[in-house]
């Protein structure tokens, strides 16, 4: 049990809460002050009793400074002890194979036992800048499967006889420390295709809620049906990733997470831009449409006062029967964003009960990655 996140007011255990953190950059904050803040975030997190902290992979965005999430994990893990750290995700169709392998190898090697290795297929940027990182000229990521696999090889020196790489060996890896396992891997996604992959191959899966909540279900549904026991996992287990902004007030708690939203209009328009403060946020002249965009987008954001904002919490988790719920909230604002988290640990009553130790690779199969 040291691995759940336990213990609220009522007494009853919950699923594991954990972060995915972009390295928000606000307006008149540079992307030195975004870091510095992610960093001050996960040894927070830490203390207040989230399972995980993870980084997502973005490029060309003004808003996001988490270019380069093993440079970031690196640096977490010598700022913090127990929490587990990871990627959410690693675009892998971005990098060659073997590079993502000797990253997150040395990451285990330096950090054993707390490296997530969570990999997604979208680009995480514009068409243009994609093709700037995948050097062709139509970026595809249908061979996704092949990528995966040839990952998998690496990172367990385990190519078949014959294969041309079968004497290539990552370094840090299986190869160079016998023994000592790798990083879990994690598959992400938005629709059905990675659902049902990682359930073939019997790998847990993060699902992007929070900006594809009409998907979620159904995506679900598909990872469940698809799943196939294997020596990682021998049941389905599934994280949901949501938006939630937590304050004193609820009033405080819309007016904070409407900077996220017109962040995100902006970025839809075409015209990202560091994400608004409060008052411009409550300034902009929108148009009826960009109200309407506003409004849809503010639909899937768990806001409110803690007590409203576990609730809504809780509600998803059993609506979706997620495993662990990993909340993001991009918002304006260091300390918004510090406050909102302590606010909802403190709503499950996770403050003062930090997580064990990190899981080894032999407790995967209780399905708690």
């Amino acid at each position: 049990m040291s691995d759940l996140i336990r213990g609220t007011a009522r007494g009853e255990s919950v699923v594991p809460l954990s972060i995915l953190d972009l390295a928000t950059v606000g307006a008149g904050d540079t992307p030195a002050d975004a870091l510095r803040t992610t960093t001050e975030l996960a040894r927070r997190a830490e203390g207040w009793g989230y399972h995980r902290f993870w980084v997502a992979e973005h490029h060309g965005m003004p808003s996001v400074a988490s270019s380069s999430p093993a440079v970031i994990l690196a640096h977490l893990g010598a700022s913090t002890r127990r929490i587990r750290l990871g990627s959410g995700g690693v675009m892998l169709p971005n990098h060659a194979p073997i590079v993502i392998a000797e990253q997150f190898g040395t990451l285990h090697a330096l950090h054993p036992g707390r490296i997530d290795l969570g990999l997604g297929r979208a680009p995480g940027t514009d068409q243009a800048t994609a093709r700037a990182l995948r050097r062709m000229a139509t970026p595809d990521a249908d061979d996704f499967p092949q990528q995966l696999a040839e990952l998998t090889a690496f990172l367990d020196d385990d190519f078949p006889a014959g294969h041309p790489y079968e004497r290539i060996h990552a370094v840090p890896g299986e190869a160079s420390a016998p023994g000592s396992g790798r990083p879990p891997i994690w598959l992400l996604g938005s629709s059905g295709f990675s659902a049902q992959l990682a359930g073939l191959l019997g790998l847990p899966f993060a699902f992007a809620h929070h900006f594809s909540a009409a998907n979620t279900i159904p995506a679900l549904d598909i990872y469940r049906s698809a799943f196939q026991p294997s020596d990682v996992l021998d049941k389905p287990y599934a994280m949901i990733g949501v938006s939630a902004v937590a304050a004193d007030t609820p009033g405080e708690a819309l007016r904070t997470a409407r900077t996220a939203a017109l962040g995100m209009l902006w970025l839809r328009r075409g015209r990202p831009a560091p994400l608004p403060t409060p008052e411009e946020a409550e300034s902009y002249p929108y148009s009826p449409a960009e109200q309407q965009f506003v409004e849809d987008w503010l639909s899937n954001v768990v806001h409110g006062d803690p007590v409203t904002v576990r609730a809504g919490l809780e509600a998803l988790r059993e609506r979706t029967g997620a495993d662990e719920l990993m909340i993001t909230t991009g918002v304006y604002g260091a300390e918004a964003r510090l406050r909102s988290f302590e606010l909802i640990a403190g709503a499950y009553d996770m403050t003062g009960d930090p997580v064990g130790e990190s899981p080894t690779r032999s407790s995967i199969t209780t399905n708690i990655p």
